[in-house]
């Protein structure tokens, strides 16, 4: 099968007000029609700048300085504008990291997916309409024909995700450039998603370029992968051969980063020492040697070149891991040096709760007609009760849709409960006017799950984080100042980021600063919402540190909301599993995800792919050789999540749990407790519950 796509020497540079960055330094390499390239590295590498070069969809200043893109033997850098329209959308498919941003909030998402039919293939408005219909239904949008109609703010981030890739997907392109496209999803949809990718790479000859700092997604689901630094591509090769051979020395960092399922809770996450270069001044020679452990004289003085070590294997480090016996790592590899602080903690469980959530309910209307008459209600929070103790991390899990988004929000009093309470340190702020909440508020703040639409895109990041501190009236503007530089420090940004627009930042950085800007009144309680899906492996390990050490250090309370069960297990005390608009589960982290006793839970860990390199008996670590193939053998999770405004009767669950009685339609399971610290809501649970011992 010959070459779909072929990059050669690519050099792209973007001009700005502080200098050029030389984003895209000499990257070359090819990718075959029905292949799927994976392009990992961290926030600032050069991977999505790689693939925008492709579509040519560069930001202001950004120019093709130099190299090769040849689509099916077409030449792309050698196209006008008109033609290289024509490109776009029609042969080359293209999945934005950022869909809020990508969407246009004035159309209807049924006409944004329509219009590329109706541009590129002549399709009569019918048509198009059934084919956006079609793509929607293809990527596992719930009640597909109904969502044509919607805006994309009614839409759930995973839910915008997916139009995202039912546009790329409309008509059926050559090559497709998938940038995260699974960010903003939980972990079952996520699953659905890359099936599909897979599915139709096989079925229609498609090649995709899979732009992702998920290490384990690109183990499961790619051929090929690419390891990119400051602009350039360090190590490439078979999938399954490189990561169990891995020769650079930022390749092995990056896998000693990655979460392990046997990951000790009680100790810090490994991280890459320091930040990746500024790409307007880069270092010379080796490009990673200042972060390195095993960097010598030559590094910081002589490019490497990329040598080959098998066929397709290649590197360029001077100094790369060695392996004994073609089977272990040698001594001194970062894998068996990394120090980690081992740190303890225990909770009362008699405290008194820093935040109480009982009976919440939140319905939103549905209207219709020219006078907006009610026709009905989305059940989006139905009952919910649970509380978090000072100091305690409560994290929330679920699919998309599920209502953990708007739970949060009503936690920090962005939403009015339809009823229900919420005490925040024993004040019932639901009941509270709006004009007595202003000094609760500084306590509880919110990580939002888009970083860039929550940040004014008119004001430096400076100003961004200084404005809390100024609306508070805390410190002299020299203070608020240091303040700024301190938080900027602490969550991996250099000062200079302060002058700044977020528009000037990759998706992981912007990310960062949302972080920060939520960090800045020093609250009790922070709710993040998706708070490291967009960060590399590397930065997501010091964020998740960070976070870690904030709340120890300062007795800070979290309610983290993710798709990534391997982050909520690291980071939570507790985790609280949600299914349309209920908890089912709530219990300790590591009982919880080691012995779920839910239908629910379970397909949730079912659904997260995963992989350890050091097991050769890991499919995963043979991806990418003759014979094997990605995928697994069924969804963790059938059918389509019912819809919130008529949902089922009984147990919400029930429609697609494979141990569903006629009980389960009758009556709906209380949450009620299962053993020590544990609550669930199930009529016919995994196991037996655990004896609960007196006292």
């Amino acid at each position: 099968m010959g070459d779909l796509l072929d990059v050669h020497e690519l050099r792209t540079d973007i001009r700005q007000r502080h200098g050029t960055v030389h984003a895209v330094a000499g990257v070359s390499f090819t990718l075959g029609a029905g292949q799927i390239l994976g392009l990992v590295g961290e926030s600032g590498s050069g991977k999505t700048m790689t693939g925008m070069s492709i579509v040519r969809l560069l930001p202001p200043g950004g120019h093709i300085v130099g190299g090769s893109i040849t689509l099916a033997g077409q030449e792309l850098t050698a196209l006008g504008e008109e033609a290289m329209r024509r490109v776009r959308g029609n042969e080359i498919g293209v999945v934005f990291q950022d869909p809020m941003t990508s969407l246009n909030p004035t159309m209807t998402i049924g006409h944004q997916i329509a219009e590329s039919v109706r541009c590129h293939r002549g399709a009569s408005r019918r048509a198009a309409w059934e084919r956006a219909a079609e793509t929607l239904e293809l990527v596992g949008m719930p009640r597909a024909h109904e969502r044509l109609g919607h805006y994309s703010h009614q839409l759930s981030g995973g839910m915008r995700q997916r139009v995202m890739i039912a546009m790329a997907l409309a008509c059926e392109p050559k090559l497709l450039i998938a940038d995260e496209p699974t960010t903003a999803l939980d972990a079952t949809i996520s699953e659905q998603i890359l099936e599909l990718l897979e599915s139709l790479r096989t079925r229609l000859g498609m090649g995709i370029l899979l732009i992702t700092h998920d290490l384990a997604v690109i183990a499961r689901y790619a051929d090929q992968v690419a390891v990119m630094y400051a602009g350039r591509i360090v190590e490439t090769g078979p999938v399954g051969l490189l990561f169990r051979r891995m020769r650079h020395r930022y390749t092995e960092a990056l896998m000693a980063a990655l979460p392990r399922r046997d990951q000790d809770t009680a100790t810090d996450l490994y991280s890459i020492p320091g930040l990746p270069p500024d790409l307007s001044a880069p270092p010379t020679g080796c490009r990673f040697s200042p972060r390195c452990a095993f960097t010598q004289d030559n590094c910081s003085t002589l490019t490497p070149p990329l040598v080959t070590v098998t066929a397709g294997h290649q590197h360029a480090c001077w100094h790369p891991v060695e392996y004994r016996e073609d089977t272990e790592p040698a001594a001194g590899s970062a894998l068996t040096v990394t120090e980690r602080s081992a740190r303890g903690r225990t909770l009362d469980a008699s405290a008194v709760p820093l935040i109480e959530v009982r009976g919440l309910v939140k319905d939103y209307p549905v209207t219709a007609g020219v006078f907006q008459r009610r026709i009905g209600a989305v059940s989006a929070v139905a009952g919910v009760s649970f509380s978090i103790a000072p100091g305690e991390t409560f994290g929330l899990v679920g699919e998309s849709g599920c209502g953990k988004s708007t739970l949060g929000r009503a936690l920090v009093a962005l939403e009015k409960p339809t009823s229900g309470s919420i005490l925040f340190r024993g004040q019932d702020i639901t009941a509270m006017p709006a004009r007595e909440l202003g000094p609760i508020r500084r306590d509880l703040q919110l990580m939002f799950q888009d970083p860039y639409s929550s940040l004014d895109p008119r004001m430096r990041v400076g100003a961004i984080l200084r404005e809390p501190l100024t609306i508070q009236r805390i410190g002299s503007r020299r203070d608020r100042d240091r303040r700024v530089s301190e938080l900027l420090s602490e969550v991996g940004l250099r000062a200079s980021a302060a002058q700044y627009y977020p528009h000037e930042f990759s998706g992981g950085q912007r990310q960062r600063i949302g972080l920060a800007r939520a960090l800045a009144l020093q609250p009790r309680l922070v709710v993040a919402d998706e708070p490291v899906s967009a960060l590399d492996v590397s930065i997501q390990a010091q964020i998740l540190n960070l976070m870690r050490d904030l709340r120890d250090r300062l007795g800070l309370s979290y309610l983290i909301i993710s798709h990534d069960l391997a982050v909520i297990r690291y980071m939570a005390d507790r985790i609280g599993v949600m299914y349309l608009g209920k908890l089912v589960e709530i219990g300790p982290a590591t009982e919880v995800s080691a012995h779920p006793a839910h239908p629910y839970t379970e397909a949730l860990l079912r659904a997260v792919p995963g992989f350890d390199p050091a097991d050769p008996a890991d499919p995963a670590t043979h991806r990418g050789e003759v014979g094997q193939h990605a995928g697994s053998a069924q969804p963790a999770v059938r059918g389509e999540l019912p819809s919130a405004i008529n949902p089922p009767s009984g147990c919400r669950f029930r429609t697609r749990c494979p141990r569903a009685q006629a009980r389960c339609a009758e009556v709906e399971p209380p949450l009620r407790p299962f053993g020590p610290h544990h609550l669930l809501a199930c009529h016919f649970p995994l196991r037996e519950p655990p004896p609960i011992t007196p006292g």
